[in-house]
């Protein structure tokens, strides 16, 4: 992997982990136009780690609060809310590991995010949620849950889908992002650990220095600019805009697949 490529990678991580695209499917379109087969999996840890530190910086006094008050609500809810995602990673991922080699399902998957998107945002605008933690119920966080866990295949954007789930459960717009965000602490973590205990495994790829620190700084930053992005267009209800964007791509991907 060269320097380029590395930064490439990690400013597409940041800009896709928490814009509603589809990071996956977007590392999996990207590995195929550089020809990289498959990223170094530490270099994965470490992207990820730097979306993980976006996260941290734009929501530390939610972070900070829930640290001082460790069993308040909003704690539950997450908890209860990242089970299904924890559950379809444990028991599927053998299965879906395949999925990451194909542009075709990236395309499918690009395409129901693009539908979701603009439905929740269509049924948003119709019935305002004005749901807060407190009128947030435990099969609220579930639903969300239960369409984060769908994330599990490329092409369908986790961030994406739990804030259409929250808007779809009358949660305020707001607080919809808010819950989203802080609903991938745990998942990204959990997914670094999983991917650095294969590391160990596997034994570690050691590119120079320079390409992790490029992958991650770049990762923080473009994640941190998504972050606040993403906030702003649910907060004025514009964030199907990028219904058109997933299935302009899911477009190209798919013709890619059926006539390259």
């Amino acid at each position: 992997m060269t320097i380029l490529q590395a930064l490439i990678l990690g400013m597409v991580q940041g800009l896709t982990e928490f814009l509603p695209v589809s990071s996956s499917g977007h590392l999996v379109i990207f590995q195929h136009v550089l020809g990289i087969q498959q990223a170094p999996l530490t270099f994965d840890v470490i992207v990820h780690l730097g979306t993980l530190v976006a996260v941290f910086i734009a929501f530390w006094e939610d972070i900070i609060s829930i640290a001082k008050r460790p069993f308040s609500k909003i704690t539950y809810l997450i908890l209860v809310g990242i089970i299904p995602a924890g559950m379809a990673g444990y028991f599927l991922a053998p299965v879906v590991e395949k999925a990451f080699e194909s542009i075709l399902v990236v395309g499918i998957g690009l395409i129901f995010t693009g539908l979701v998107l603009k439905y929740s945002e269509t049924i948003a605008n119709k019935y305002l949620g004005l749901k807060l933690i407190e009128g947030t119920s435990y099969k609220d966080a579930i639903f969300i849950g239960i369409i984060q866990a769908l994330a599990i295949v490329p092409g369908i954007s986790r961030s994406g889908s739990t804030i259409a789930a929250g808007l779809l459960a009358g949660l305020d717009r707001e607080f919809a992002a808010r819950f989203s965000f802080l609903l991938s602490i745990p998942v990204i973590l959990g997914a670094g650990i999983f991917q650095l205990q294969d590391a160990f495994e596997y034994g570690f790829m050691t590119p120079d220095l320079i390409q992790y620190l490029i992958g991650f700084v770049t990762s923080a930053a473009f994640g941190l600019l998504a972050i606040k992005v993403v906030v702003n267009l649910v907060r004025e209800g514009r964030l199907s805009i990028f219904s058109y964007y997933c299935w302009g791509v899911a477009a190209l991907t798919l013709l890619a697949y059926f006539f390259a």
